[in-house]
């Protein structure tokens, strides 16, 4: 028999998710900084300023904000794998008994279940506990350097493109240069994401899209009242 190969996309959770949460917010965040600004300045050099500033600054917020969240996410699994190993030092019999129920739970006969919770915890006990008693698996487990990096980077990326429009636009159009594009970028990245996570392309590209459209509607909105105040 042929073997049956499956490519499950599961393992593409940690560092996708990173990547599409940091050039998302690259563009939205940037490229609202820049419409906002636009709106209330009539010379580029204050527009490409603001946008290099939340650039730089956006993706070293994203690479601290992501460490810091999926370290939280790690301490707490390796603070639950301690307690787990703790307990199958002391009592491997009970931990054998709640691993066989789980089982159970799942729609084994017990005396199979007990059977299967043996095999399993005679290889790697703690491996089998992690898994299906904690949740905790190689694809999903919290990786934080990855995830800062990820960010950071993907955040450039996605805010050098709305920066790039800005600073070769004609200034009278420069707003709806940079909303148009910047719009025309977050539907590739929904379709992109998407793609790579296996999920529906058009929900995606939509759903971004608007998010990103309401976002810098916002921020022109606010640019332009603090304009006229000021002007």
């Amino acid at each position: 028999m042929a073997r049956h190969m499956e490519r499950h996309l599961v393992a593409r959770i940690g560092w996708l998710r990173a990547a599409v949460l940091g050039a998302n917010d690259g563009i939205v965040s940037t490229a609202s900084l820049i419409v906002g600004v636009a709106a209330a300045s009539a010379s580029r050099q204050p527009v490409l300023v603001a946008g290099l500033a939340g650039l730089v600054a956006g993706a070293m917020s994203m690479a601290a904000g992501e460490y810091v969240s999926v370290s939280s996410q790690s301490d707490t699994e390796e603070a639950d794998l301690a307690r787990e190993r703790g307990e199958l030092a002391a009592d491997p019999k009970a931990e054998r008994e709640e691993l066989a129920q789980i089982y159970v739970s799942r729609g084994l006969e017990l005396a199979l279940a007990r059977q299967v919770a043996d095999q399993l915890m005679a290889g790697d006990a703690l491996a089998a506990h992690a898994r299906d008693e904690l949740g905790i698996s190689e694809h999903t487990t919290a990786r934080p350097v990855q995830a800062a990096l990820t960010s950071a980077a993907t955040f450039s990326v996605g805010a050098a493109l709305p920066l790039a429009v800005a600073a070769v636009a004609p200034m009278g159009g420069l707003t709806w240069a940079v909303s148009a594009a910047s719009l025309a970028f977050l539907a590739l990245l929904g379709a992109v994401g998407a793609r790579a996570g296996g999920a529906g392309v058009l929900k995606a590209t939509l759903r971004v899209t608007f998010w990103g459209a309401f976002a810098m509607a916002l921020t022109a909105g606010v640019g332009a009242l603090f304009g006229v105040a000021a002007g």
